[in-house]
This record gives structure tokens, C-alpha cells and sequence, in this order.
């Protein structure tokens, strides 16, 4: 079985194009399952995500709660602990974070922070309501929810990173049956094949005519030009179920393939108890921003614009500054112990300074920590004419770059040497999370679909940085700076902040 998939996070790339109804997949009795398919249960997740999620929700909440209550010298410490953990799970229940569909499919950190503030409100209400004398000091409360806060918080995306992993190795997967004219089907096949962190493996397709296909899957069946018997084509579609045993039908509208025919096949799948799920042509489009709506009948997919458009940058500012600030403060020390350890371990000055390009293409000086000889910027061109350059398109770079020098090397491999980066955030050239800042001379090939990704700051970590940075083909940068151009929010910023820690760990791509 191939590995497949499309990201549906908003803190990630290509997200995910289908509209899925919810509800398990029912397959009917004696269907054959196809070979090399895994038997699974349910949509295929470890029976074990649910109550986990559960156990750590109300346990991170009800400890915590009844031991401060405790220590406050409070009545029925216990009672108080549960009444917290019973709501707490409730809130989370009645959001659907437990849902099968919804568990494991997104890092989830903002929708925990959101959920958290609800269930303080919900407490500090029913204290007042409860006239409680001498009741638990607001900070004292407040301390105790903290631990639950930040337990489902790492939890939640642990889940998702198992998940992804499961589905590396074409586990808790959904096999889908594609049906749809020739091209719309060799492209929803192209783009789930492209990734691995999403429920889908293909099993088979059913294409409208004779075209031949190009994605190479099995083809099952064909619907004829003419829509002529709907009757029939959902005949044909039930069958290619049957044969591949499909968990999900995805069907790509178009203009063969819409109207009574798909509603046909849709009533037919339904009557099964099978699931449809239809793809829109959307990609590369967060499903925070798709809404469906329904006007004269017909189902329109409303996408709301990029979070600029919402007063999101000034809070992304603020933090930005905010958080930079900070993080300068308590790094101190260690800029000191780099700056000596730079100055003393090879001649030349302890940063690097160059002109790179931010928004809109206004250039700005960037500020690092000298990795390279000084003389690196004038052999680079020497370099670049005896053909070192290893990437693929128009930066510069090399796994073994004779310019690095020894220390330089283990302060790219931590990502240490981007630290004074911060001072350019500050400053307002650059924000926390971004695209990578480009050289000049790059802007200056760019297309103008590349220049897109100058549409917003660049940022000292983002998706490329987490995503494999210098591994990663110009195709696959270009790719992953445009969805966060398109898509980024500040949720999606706290996502990536998070994956950024086990980037620097793991070091891939870092030279």
C-alpha cells in the first residue's frame, strides 16, 4: 500500500481539500478487503487516543484543583476536584475534541488555551452564583487549572505526531475510492500521494470516459460521457466499492460529474451506509477558512481571506516584540558565552551582518553569529562557478560548506546562531514566525508567484525551518512559504513555535 496524504492543520502545508461527512465508516457485510490493506476498526485510529485524551484531561484539571482546595483549607477538596474534571471534559466534549474525526488531526494547542479560559469563566461564575464565604483566593484557583492547561496541551499534538506516524507506515488509514473525470482524478491521486500526514489511501478510481489516467492506480470501472441513467452510474460506483472494498468514496465534481449524477451516486453510498466526501478543487486553503453555506440549493464553499485581514498582524506585532524581548532577557548569558566563544575560535568579528529582503521586498541588515571565515561572502561566486551549489533552486547551498568553520557548525546545527535574529524582530524587521528571509540577489529571479512570499515578514523559524529546511527542494520551500502566506494566524504561529524545539533537536537540513 502506498503511503499518501494532505495536511488538514492550520500550522501546516496543503491543507486538506475535502469535505468529509461525519459519522464511521460502515462497511457492509462479506465486502473484500483489498490486498495489502491493514483491518482496522473504526476510522482505523488506536482504540486508545479517546479515553487517553480523557484520563489526561481530567486528571491535569481534578489533581491539581482538589490539592489547592486542599491547601486553601476548603470543604470537600474532592467534590471540588471532580466538579472541575466533569467540567472541563464536558466543555471538551461538547466541542467535539474527543470526536474520532477531529482526534489526532490538528495540534490543537489554541483550542485547548480557548476551551481553558471557558472553564475558568464557567468556575469564577458558579463561585459568585454560590455566595461561598471564605471561598479559594481567584490566583490560588487559577494556579491549580494551569496544570491541565498545559498537560492536554502536549498531549493533543503528541497524539497527532504518533498519528502521523502510524500513517508513515499506511496505518490508521481510510481506503478511498476516487471518482471523477480523468484529470480532476489524477490530481486528487497526485496530491494525497504527495504526503503521508492525513486518513486516505487510495485503492482505486472510477474515471468519466475512456481518457487514459496517469496517477497509475487501478481503475475499477468508467462512467460514460453522458449522464444519461444516473440510475446506472450509481450502479457502477456501488460496484467499484464492492470490488476495492472502500471505506470512502471521494468524488471531484466537474462539469461531468455534478448535478443529478453525483446526487444519484450520493444517495446510493448513503443507502449502503457508505461515506462520501467531495473534493471542491480548493488547495493549499487552511480549513479554518473554508465555510459551507447554501444558497438557491446549491452548496457554496465560502473562503474567508488570510488573517490580515482581520487585525491579526497587530497582535502577531506584540507578541512578536513581546516575546523577543524576553527571550533576549533570559538569553543573555548565553549570548555572552557564544559572542567570546565566536570572537576566540577563529579571526574575524563575532556577527555577521547582511542585507536581506523583507516585506514587500524592503531590504533590511539581518544579524547572526559568525559561522563562516570572513572572506565567505567573496567566495561564495567562486563557488557558485565551480557548480558547489547543491539546492535546486536560487539559494546557495552546501552539506559541507568549506566556509564554515569548526564552531560554525555546531551553532547551525542547533540553530544557535540565529539568536541575535531577535534584535531584528525588535526592531520590526522580522517577525518570530515566517518565511525564510531571502538574499537580494534571490528576489531578483524570483517569479512573480515567489514573490508572494514576500507578502508578509520573515520570520527567524517557520515552516520550512521545521519541515526540513536545506533538504527541502525550492519547490517544496516555494510550496510551504505560500500556504503560510495564505493560511498563517496566529494559532497557526503558536503550532509552529511548538514543532520548532524538536527542529532544533533533530538538526535535519541544518548546514
Amino acid at each position: 500500500m502506498a503511503d499518501v496524504g494532505v495536511s488538514e492543520s492550520a500550522g501546516e502545508p496543503g491543507g486538506r481539500a475535502v469535505v468529509e461527512e461525519d459519522g464511521p465508516a460502515r462497511p457492509r457485510p462479506g465486502r473484500p478487503r483489498p490486498r495489502g490493506t491493514k483491518s482496522r476498526t473504526g476510522d482505523g485510529k488506536a482504540r486508545w487516543y479517546r479515553p487517553l485524551a480523557v484520563v489526561t484531561d481530567t486528571c491535569g484539571i481534578g489533581f491539581p484543583l482538589a490539592a489547592a482546595l486542599e491547601a486553601e483549607g476548603q470543604d470537600l477538596p474532592v467534590l471540588g476536584g471532580l466538579v472541575g474534571a466533569g467540567v472541563w471534559a464536558g466543555i471538551r466534549a461538547i466541542r467535539r475534541r474527543y470526536a474520532a474525526q477531529r482526534i489526532g488531526e490538528s495540534w490543537g494547542v489554541l483550542a485547548a488555551t480557548r476551551d481553558w479560559v471557558l472553564l475558568a469563566g464557567i468556575l469564577a461564575l458558579a463561585l459568585v452564583l454560590s455566595d461561598v464565604e471564605n471561598g479559594p483566593r481567584p490566583t490560588v484557583a487559577l494556579a491549580a487549572l494551569t496544570p491541565g492547561l498545559l498537560l492536554t496541551a502536549a498531549v493533543t499534538p503528541l497524539t497527532r505526531l504518533h498519528l502521523n506516524r502510524q500513517r508513515r507506515q499506511a496505518r490508521a488509514v481510510r481506503r478511498a475510492l476516487v471518482v471523477g473525470e480523468p484529470t480532476a482524478v489524477d490530481h486528487v491521486v497526485g496530491r494525497l500521494a504527495s504526503r503521508t500526514d492525513h486518513p486516505y489511501v487510495v485503492v482505486g478510481v472510477v474515471p468519466v470516459g475512456a481518457q487514459v489516467l496517469g496517477c497509475g492506480m487501478p481503475v475499477l470501472d468508467r462512467l460514460s460521457l453522458l449522464a444519461s441513467d444516473p440510475h446506472q452510474d450509481a450502479d457502477v460506483v456501488l460496484r467499484a466499492v464492492e470490488d476495492s472494498g472502500a471505506d470512502v468514496t471521494l468524488v471531484a465534481p466537474g462539469l461531468r460529474m455534478a448535478g443529478e449524477r453525483l446526487r444519484h451516486v450520493s444517495w446510493a453510498l448513503h443507502g449502503a451506509g457508505l461515506q462520501l466526501g467531495v473534493v471542491p478543487g480548493l488547495t493549499e486553503v487552511a480549513q479554518a477558512r473554508v465555510r459551507p453555506s447554501s444558497a438557491a440549493g446549491l452548496t457554496v464553499l465560502q473562503v474567508a481571506p488570510p488573517a490580515q485581514e482581520f487585525g491579526q498582524p497587530w497582535l502577531k506585532s506584540l507578541l512578536d516584540r513581546t516575546g523577543a524581548a524576553l527571550g533576549l532577557l533570559a538569553l543573555a548569558p548565553l549570548f555572552g558565552g557564544l559572542a567570546l566563544a565566536v570572537r576566540f575560535s577563529s579571526p574575524g568579528p563575532v556577527f555577521h551582518r547582511q542585507t536581506r529582503c523583507g516585506r514587500g521586498g524592503r531590504p533590511f541588515t539581518m544579524w547572526k553569529f559568525r559561522t563562516m571565515v570572513v572572506d565567505a561572502e567573496a567566495r561564495r561566486a567562486e563557488l557558485a562557478r565551480a557548480g558547489a551549489n547543491q539546492h535546486d533552486g536560487h539559494m546557495f547551498k552546501m552539506r559541507r560548506d568549506p566556509r564554515v568553520t569548526r564552531l560554525g557548525s555546531v551553532l547551525r546545527r542547533l540553530s544557535l546562531d540565529e539568536l541575535p535574529q531577535l534584535f531584528n524582530v525588535i526592531r520590526g524587521d522580522m517577525s518570530l514566525i515566517g518565511p525564510r528571509p531571502p538574499l537580494p540577489d534571490e528576489v531578483a529571479r524570483y517569479s512573480r508567484t515567489e514573490h508572494r512570499r514576500l507578502a508578509v515578514k520573515p520570520g527567524m523559524t517557520g515552516l520550512w525551518q521545521v519541515s526540513g529546511r536545506s533538504d527541502l527542494s525550492w519547490d517544496e520551500t516555494v510550496a510551504l512559504d505560500l500556504w503560510y502566506v495564505d493560511n498563517w494566524s496566529v494559532s497557526a504561529d503558536m503550532e509552529i513555535m511548538t514543532r520548532t524545539l524538536r527542529a532544533v533537536v533533530d538538526g535535519r537540513g541544518a548546514y
